[in-house]
């Protein structure tokens, strides 16, 4: 039997501790930067510019659209008394403006207990989700908003207050629970919560990310096919995970270039996707996807819609003081750390347009489905998100249940998906 679960644990996982070059003369910061794709060697890792480079967010940067005037909420639980310092370090070492970042309590939060693994694991998740968020666009607001505990009233709750004061543009959510935890009356109860919101979030055109999990085709160990949520929502953009290499032929090198991408699936995890069993196929996804896609889904939702670089290997680095105090850096994973970067680059999509996107949803897939991504998106055709046992999903050329349409390459700005009319599936040549 799967009860209803009621709380919801962040996508984040965390890796080796990071060792600081000693040469301050090499672009790379850390040696796992300069590693060998071959594992035996130690895990490989990526600081900012590889990963600005691999999806084309330095023309974007380079354009002046930066995130400037536009405000990313990050929205956890439980906060973090170390995430101002720590994003201070992060941007010390890599050399990035400190951003106007604000912390916003939920109240009713009990004060932070570093004995209390479930807090302490929720800072780790801050952690990324603030640093890499800052990292995609640097002159972004950032606003960490701590509902006062994962169970979904309590960040629902949280989410609702970001809404109703119009505290940003983009609300970032690196979490989930499986959806079979909720297919019950009091957990279909939690899921129309969570949609009158996003609801309400589509209604002011503020733009929702959510990471799709960490576990391939079994959200939570059940032993079944199964997708997260709130990811799976349809009023939402669900992000998956890829194993990115980027660097020379052999090695992690930040002045090197993308070499390739699979669906994430590594020591650590896999990318979450697959079919929605609470939610229904929504019509931009059922008139773009491929056939052989609808055939699979029988009607439902299918997660992901984007994917971006979640392996343990080609982790990314972050400060995290919580476990060994002040100046730790580690390695970290998941589908935690799409929905922060895809959300950083949305803040600096925004300002290209002059304002808000909104809802991404019904513009990427109408995009997507006449072939208007190609050379915007990086299409994973190699690899599936099969993970301890369950069957999963392969990628394919254009949509698939394991990476969506696949990872951003905003490289020639080509054609950015920004006119005014935010339920549209026009573009403007920028």
């Amino acid at each position: 039997a799967t009860g209803y679960a009621g709380n919801q644990t962040p996508h984040v996982i965390v890796g080796d501790r990071a060792d600081v070059n000693a040469d301050p003369a090499v672009a790379a910061h850390f040696r796992c930067e300069l590693r060998p794709f071959d594992l035996s060697k130690g895990l490989f890792c990526y600081g900012p510019a590889a990963i600005r480079s691999a999806y084309g967010v330095n023309g974007l940067l380079s354009a002046g659209f930066d995130g400037r005037g536009h405000t990313i909420v990050i929205l956890d639980a439980f906060g973090s008394p170390f995430a101002a310092d720590d994003l201070k370090r992060f941007d010390k070492v890599f050399g990035l403006p400190d951003p106007n970042f604000t912390i916003i309590t939920m109240p009713g939060t009990p004060p932070f207990d570093g004995n209390n693994a479930n807090m302490v694991g929720w800072t780790a998740e801050i952690a990324l989700d603030t640093q890499w968020s800052h990292a995609m666009a640097p002159a972004a607001n950032i606003i960490l908003l701590a509902a006062k505990s994962d169970f979904d009233q309590d960040l629902t709750a949280a989410l609702n207050f970001a809404i109703d004061n119009n505290l940003g543009d983009v609300i970032s959510m690196s979490f989930g629970e499986s959806e079979l935890a909720l297919a019950n009356p009091d957990g279909l109860d939690i899921v129309k919560a969570w949609n009158d919101a996003f609801a309400k979030a589509r209604s002011k055109h503020i733009t929702l990310f959510v990471s799709s999990g960490d576990q391939g085709s079994d959200t939570q160990g059940f032993g079944v096919q199964s997708v997260s949520w709130p990811a799976s929502s349809a009023l939402v953009t669900g992000v998956g995970g890829t194993n990115l290499k980027f660097g020379t032929v052999t090695n992690a090198d930040p002045n090197g270039a993308y070499r390739s991408e699979s669906v994430w699936n590594d020591l650590a995890g896999a990318g979450g996707g697959g079919m929605s069993i609470l939610t229904n196929e929504p019509n931009y996804q059922k008139n773009n996807v491929p056939d052989a896609v609808n055939q699979l889904l029988h009607g439902h939702r299918g997660v992901p819609d984007v994917a971006y670089n979640a392996g343990l290997a080609g982790g990314v680095i972050a400060a995290w003081s919580a476990p060994f105090g002040p100046g730790a850096f580690f390695i970290f994973a998941g589908t935690s750390a799409g929905a922060p970067q895809w959300s950083g680059i949305i803040a600096d999509i925004n300002v290209a347009r002059g304002g808000r996107l909104g809802f991404l949803n019904r513009r990427l897939y109408n995009l997507g489905g006449s072939g208007n991504l190609t050379g915007l998106f990086h299409d994973i055709t190699t690899g599936d998100n099969s993970f301890l046992g369950v069957p999963g999903y392969a990628a394919t050329p254009g949509f698939d249940l394991s990476t969506g349409w696949g990872t951003p390459n905003f490289g020639q700005l080509g054609v950015i998906i920004a006119d005014p009319n935010p339920d549209s599936g026009q573009t403007t040549q920028l």
